[in-house]
């Protein structure tokens, strides 16, 4: 079963009940389709969306078994093996050794930190929004490592070296995808 991005927030709310985790699932899926789109895979964006939202199905209840737990959780749910390995890869060398290997879970393991970090940046500023952060305001707090701390930097870097990128690359289509994302809601 490959369910709706809809069908997906419902069965993440059945693990998640945080707002911060809600709101991040809703983010990433988010700029997952706006990826999709971006890079020619239109018509799989509420695949993209999908895998975007339940990256983090267990991290609430279960953050040791962190995408360890989601691919059982999947499976007792039916969820197409093509979303449990999208949504495992995310944990490649920190919980799992399943490497992201299609274009759309390299991004997924790109975004999931960066748009933490984007986020937090975003939220200290004035305006409170994305729409007029820029790179270098990201790049600035980047640099510094005690500032959204939980962000690893390292999975960052892996994640646009995965996908063929630069670092300013990858963080300026972020950001632009989540202005997008504040916009449409």
């Amino acid at each position: 079963m490959i369910p709706t991005p809809k069908e997906s927030f419902e069965l993440l709310k059945e693990y998640n009940k945080g707002e911060f985790h809600l709101k991040h699932a809703k983010t990433v899926g988010g700029v997952m389709r706006w990826y999709a789109n971006e890079l020619g895979y239109g018509d799989e964006a509420d695949f993209w969306e999908t895998v975007g939202i339940l990256h983090d199905l267990d991290f609430e209840q279960y953050p040791e078994q962190h995408c360890i737990k989601e691919q059982e959780l999947l499976k007792d749910h039916g969820v197409d093996e093509r979303i449990i390995h999208a949504t495992a890869s995310h944990g490649y060398a920190l919980t799992v050794d399943i490497k992201p290997e299609h274009e759309m879970e390299k991004v997924l393991y790109a975004v999931d930190e960066l748009t933490g970090l984007i986020w937090a940046v975003a939220i200290m500023r004035p305006s409170g929004s994305f729409e007029d952060l820029e790179l270098k305001s990201v790049k600035k707090k980047y640099k510094n490592l005690n500032f959204a701390a939980g962000c690893s930097r390292e999975v960052i870097e892996r994640g646009a070296n995965m996908l063929g990128w630069t670092l300013d690359e990858l963080i300026t289509k972020t950001i632009v995808a989540m202005r997008t994302i504040e916009k449409e809601s």
